[in-house]
């Protein structure tokens, strides 16, 4: 299975996809790991597509995508 990585400068904050996962990691933090089966647009992306994030005030929004996903700790 093909892993993506992509990681934002300035920002202490790691996406993974692998396969059927996506994992977010911060520095210092837990890993949180949500299936890919409840992001259909995640899932079906390109990796142009899910390398274009940013940081909200309460998640993770892909811009080319207009999907979001809230992620607690933020």
């Amino acid at each position: 299975m093909a892993i993506f990585t992509s990681r934002k400068q300035k920002k202490d904050i790691k996406l993974t996809f692998d396969g059927s996962m996506l994992y977010v990691e911060w520095t210092g933090g837990k890993p949180q790991a949500f299936p890919m089966a409840w992001l259909p647009k995640l899932l079906n992306a390109t990796d142009e597509e899910r390398a274009d994030w940013n940081l909200t005030p309460t998640g993770i929004h892909w811009n080319k995508l207009n999907e979001d996903i809230t992620v607690t700790g933020l």
